[in-house]
């Protein structure tokens, strides 16, 4: 993958929410905007998957809705599906652990980004009380010199969307799990830009005992990295010190593998319209997370099996990586992924065609309900069930990635890993990998039914 990166303005990283922002009493798609919400430094808007107004400076011609829809009414007012977390709940099969007591208590899920939601813990209680989740307390650790937060910038307003996916799905999964958000002052967008800060924000609660999981819904190009077209990876290499501290105290790290597929091109710039992987998924002490689409009825049964996400609006990352060599635990699937680490792991629900409902206050003209989709979806929804098995099994379960591999190869009826078999992670003109029996580069070893994955992953 030695492709030399392509000259452009910093820009958010292809890791994030792809956010359905349609307008009250919508009665067709024509009547909203779908788009990714890659906010950007330097001002620039967000990446649009799919436009039919103008956006201008990252704010949407959209308003947001009074009170969440049914899928039913999404389907036929929007055009899309739309789910709630007590339909995530029914699909994953959760509630059987919650009735065994199994609800996250005693483990802490640590959130990170940029600028954070000064309305988080309000939005949250607002997101409870709509679905009848107990309230939980959000601890915010605010890293280096935060500013005060500008309703006005796109940028901060990019950053507390993705805020608010990550802390009201992390604790609808998980709900008695303790929320640390960890705001840093930097954002993050491709290359080494913020990454740093969020580095040593999580090196700093790592060391300090604080954490089980680490869920991160960003990420930059490998490509992006100085020294990359080189074949020198040190300006990347030189970040892992937050994950080897992870590891060393059995911490799990998480981290989204982005929503334009194969690609990091967006319809906007076209800035990268080849193959290539993105940082921290790609790393190998890290649980990458690649995206799903769900087809559910109103009460969360599927309609359909689950497929990779590829639809009008993005595509699950996944791929091959151009710094790192295949690890151990990857040495099954060297059919597969050849000598470099293959992405992602495991999926999970991230379709914008599937999205969830979320509430957002933090930008006064858009207060209200919102749909979301993308992997930053997908990476809290697992950290919850990383915090489920953590208290399963009694202690820290750590680097994940060996035992989803081992889990693999048993019969899904004991492993809870459910085989992704259908569709690809293409977009954008770039063909993707389909998905097949077994482990692949769309959906890594499958999705799960979480009764029996968490209770196989605490090694019961």
């Amino acid at each position: 993958m030695g492709t030399s990166p392509a000259t452009a303005g910093p820009r958010r990283s292809k890791s994030t929410r792809a956010l359905a922002l349609l307008a009250v009493g919508a009665t067709a798609l024509t009547t909203g905007m779908v788009t990714t919400q890659s906010t950007v430094a330097a001002g620039r808007a967000p990446q649009v998957a799919f436009k039919l107004h103008p956006a201008s400076e990252g704010h949407i011609n959209a308003t947001a809705r009074v009170a969440p829809i049914s899928t039913s009414d999404c389907v036929a007012q929007i055009g899309i599906h739309c789910y709630s977390p007590l339909q995530y709940r029914n699909a994953y099969n959760l509630n059987p652990l919650y009735q065994l007591g199994i609800t996250g208590k005693g483990r802490t899920i640590v959130i990170v980004d940029s600028f954070g939601s000064p309305t988080i813990q309000h939005d949250l209680e607002t997101f409870d009380k709509q679905w009848g989740i107990p309230d939980t307390n959000v601890e915010v650790v605010k890293w280096g010199n935060v500013p005060v937060f500008d309703p006005t910038n796109p940028d901060h307003t990019g950053w507390a969307g993705e805020t608010t996916l990550d802390v009201e799905y992390a604790h609808a999964v998980a709900p008695d799990a303790h929320i640390v958000l960890v705001e840093t002052g930097v954002a993050e967008t491709e290359g080494v830009t913020g990454l740093p800060e969020m580095m040593d924000a999580e090196k700093s609660l790592i060391n300090k005992g604080i954490g089980d999981v680490i869920t991160q819904s960003f990420g930059a190009t490998e490509n992006t990295f100085p020294g990359f077209d080189k074949g020198d990876f040190k300006s990347l290499t030189d970040l892992r010190y937050a994950f080897k501290a992870a590891a060393a105290h059995g911490v799990t790290v998480l981290a989204s593998s982005g929503d334009n597929g194969v690609t990091d091109s967006d319809n906007n710039s076209n800035l990268y319209p080849f193959k290539v992987n993105s940082w921290p998924s790609s790393d190998p002490l890290v649980t990458s997370i690649g995206g799903t689409q769900l087809t559910l009825d109103n009460d969360g049964k599927r309609t359909a099996p689950d497929a990779v996400w590829h639809d009008a609006y993005g595509a699950g990352g996944g791929g091959v990586s151009g710094v790192f060599e295949r690890p151990w635990y990857q040495a099954g699937v060297a059919n597969v992924v050849g000598n470099h680490r293959g992405t992602p792991d495991i999926s999970m629900s991230a379709a914008v065609d599937g999205a969830a409902w979320t509430y957002e206050s933090y930008d006064p003209t858009r207060v209200g309900w919102h749909l979301t989709g993308g992997t930053s979806e997908a990476s809290p929804i697992f950290s919850g069930v990383v915090a489920l098995a953590d208290q399963a099994a009694g202690y820290r379960l750590g680097q994940l990635n060996w035992r989803l591999y081992g889990l693999s190869l048993l019969p899904s009826q004991w492993s809870g890993i459910v085989d992704v078999t259908t569709s690809d992670n293409g977009w954008n003109g770039v063909t993707g990998y389909n998905a097949v029996k077994g482990y692949d580069l769309a959906s890594g070893v499958g999705t799960i039914d979480a009764n029996k994955f968490v209770h196989a992953l605490a090694g019961h």
